[in-house]
């Protein structure tokens, strides 16, 4: 039986794609660079996801991160950009924007009481903190988890060793991490000895997780 759930954000509990469209289509009007199209959105996606994973592999520090990804990006589309500046308007943008995916608000609400439930997140303090309370979650946590906080990410055992220690005694047995990526969510609940579930609502399989799902209801038969 599962006592534990380790929640993920970002394309997972809430519709992070949403939230980083919104962010960039403001900001190219607001620093007056014309139109951001869906075809810069996808480079800027891609470019952004393959920094995350560097930093899960600990080959850069996230204050390295958050500027450089921006300087590489705007340096490929032609364009002159304030990178620091650009990143801290992105940040703040970020967090107005909170769509939930699956209704997830509604089901981490229906588990209080029944499941100790924690987000565990490699996003910013200053994104996801607004986020979670424009979406309510924050309320409906039992404690919220960011890596910027602890000094660590997921996957490292560190980020898990420091939320254990922080919510008492863990049957690691009865925890299991839900999330949509499968190097920072799985790979770190595999490092860290708990039962692993994959968020994947637009398919794809993979012998890394416990469980796959493809609507965040499906948790509930796992619990």
């Amino acid at each position: 039986m599962i006592k534990t759930i380790l929640w993920d954000v970002d394309g997972t509990l809430l519709d992070f794609g949403a939230a980083e469209r919104a962010a960039m289509l403001s900001l190219y009007r607001e620093f007056g660079l014309g139109t951001c199209t869906e075809d810069a959105l996808r480079r800027y996606s891609q470019l952004n996801k393959a920094y995350w994973e560097r930093l899960e592999r600990r080959e850069i520090t996230k204050s390295e991160l958050l500027v450089r990804r921006f300087q590489d990006f705007f340096g490929a589309e032609g364009l002159t950009v304030d990178a620091v500046a650009f990143n801290a308007a992105y940040q703040a943008r970020l967090g107005e924007t909170a769509i939930p995916r699956d209704d997830s608000v509604a089901l981490v609400a229906s588990l209080r009481g029944r499941v100790r439930q924690y987000v565990v997140s490699n996003g910013t303090v200053q994104a996801q903190t607004a986020k979670l309370r424009r979406s309510g979650l924050d309320r409906l946590m039992d404690g919220i988890f960011l890596s910027e906080r602890i000094g660590a990410e997921k996957p490292d055992i560190a980020f898990f060793a420091a939320v254990f220690a922080a919510i008492g005694p863990v049957d690691k047995a009865e925890t299991l991490i839900v999330g949509d990526s499968l190097t920072s969510d799985i790979q770190g609940g595999r490092n860290a000895g708990i039962q692993t579930c994959w968020y994947a609502p637009n398919g794809g399989e993979s012998p890394l997780p416990d469980h796959t799902i493809r609507d965040l209801h499906q948790v509930l038969p796992l619990l």
